[in-house]
């Protein structure tokens, strides 16, 4: 087995002096150590060699690796292993060569200061991210514990509930927890005013107002709260297609004709770290798409120009696929070809022609079948009346 040769330390805003002193020891007897500006500082009195962080950021592997034989300590904020470079390194970096040395991290100090139980919190990071994924997470009485990019942070996060109709919602601002200069500032988010230093964490505490918008992960969001020519897949639908297609953490889907991105987005929503490509031919509805996945927090929504099969050439493979446009025996047999073992597909048809193409697969493939239709109650002079939507046809299958 291969010898570990690379530490990596979390440090806090005490210094050394927060470490253990089995952990002290081996910064202190580093030759190299790596890290940010400000871990540098925070272990000022160790002589060994110091190393930035490389510009680009992405370099940073080769530099740890150019100092391999010697003993290498890389400083990090924290827990190595919580939304921290620390999993970044490991992946590029066989673990058996590494030792991680936890501290406290950010999410731990700040539940403590707020008195939440942190296994009752979402621990989310926007932290070199699109802050707009936190969108999603915006739930009455939720707690949130945010990693932040800086000190417009808050104001943002403060923009986002008010426009929801979470104004009410508390906010705290935490600096520098655990040192000397801890500071903490609380208001609320439709009054939010406050100057705060760039390197904080953010705790939210939704109160929502009677208007506010109702958000949940479940799928099945409102069709008016996607922009849309009106060709999307409807909320009852999408609802049961995202069923068939079993959201699951990290996992990849492929929307095939994703026209305003709702089968994606809720996809995206529904489970932590779920991805989703978007490949649709029309600008226009690629906008669309792009326009809803910022407003309920997917921005890492990616979005392929083309008409498939052709445009799926090169992609990722997915962990499942839906088609709800451009359903054609060529499209399906790429995309079948495509999905990884496990993976579901699910095609939904509102025309004949496409109803036979499904029937036709169908037969020769296996799956499931399933008519869906809607009617929903309107007003018919001064009464109110079913109106039924087209009835969709849905066919599901696993590869298996």
């Amino acid at each position: 087995m291969t010898s570990p040769w690379l530490h990596i330390v979390g440090i806090g805003e005490d210094g050394l002096d927060g470490l253990t002193p089995a952990t002290t020891a081996v910064v202190e007897a580093a030759e190299v150590i790596i890290g940010g500006q400000r871990h540098h500082d925070l272990a000022g009195r160790v002589s060994a060699e110091r190393v930035a962080w490389p510009s680009p950021f992405d370099a940073m592997i080769d530099t740890i690796e150019s100092h391999k034989g010697g003993r290498v300590v890389v400083l990090v904020t924290g827990d190595p292993l919580w939304f921290s470079v620390g999993a970044r390194i490991g992946r590029a970096i066989d673990p058996n060569e590494i030792v991680y040395h936890p501290q406290l991290s950010a999410f731990q100090l700040a539940s403590a200061r707020m008195g939440w139980s942190l296994a009752d919190v979402e621990t989310l990071t926007v932290h070199g991210r699109p802050v707009e994924q936190m969108i999603a997470f915006i739930q009455p009485d939720a707690r949130l514990l945010v990693l932040t990019t800086g000190a417009e942070t808050p104001a943002q996060i403060a923009k986002f509930l008010a426009e929801r109709g979470f104004g009410a919602s508390k906010m705290s601002v935490l600096a520098a927890m655990g040192g000397e200069n801890e500071q903490r500032f609380d208001g609320i988010a439709e009054d939010w005013a406050h100057e705060v230093p760039a390197f904080n964490t953010l705790a939210v505490e939704c109160v929502a107002a009677p208007n506010a918008a109702l958000l949940p992960r479940v799928p099945g969001l409102a069709d008016v709260l996607f922009q849309s020519d009106g060709t999307m897949t409807k909320q009852e639908v999408r609802a049961a297609t995202l069923a068939k297609l079993m959201p699951m953490r990290g996992a990849l889907l492929w929307d095939i004709g994703c026209g305003s991105g709702s089968v994606a987005i809720e996809w995206m929503r529904a489970a932590r770290y779920a991805r989703a490509i978007g490949i649709e031919p029309r600008d226009d509805r690629r906008a669309m798409a792009g326009a809803n996945a910022m407003a309920l927090g997917t921005p890492k929504l990616s979005l392929v120009e083309g008409q498939a099969p052709q445009a799926l050439d090169g992609l990722e493979a997915p962990d499942a696929i839906f088609i709800g446009g451009g359903l054609s025996r060529e499209t399906f047999e790429a995309a079948w070809e495509a999905l990884r073992p496990l993976g579901r597909l699910v095609a939904n048809a509102v025309t004949l022609e496409s109803e036979a193409e499904l029937l036709a697969l169908s037969k020769e493939f296996g799956g499931e079948l399933v008519r869906l239709s809607v009617q929903r109650a309107e007003p018919v002079g001064r009464l109110t009346g079913w109106r039924p939507a087209m009835p969709v046809t849905q066919w599901s299958l696993v590869k298996r």
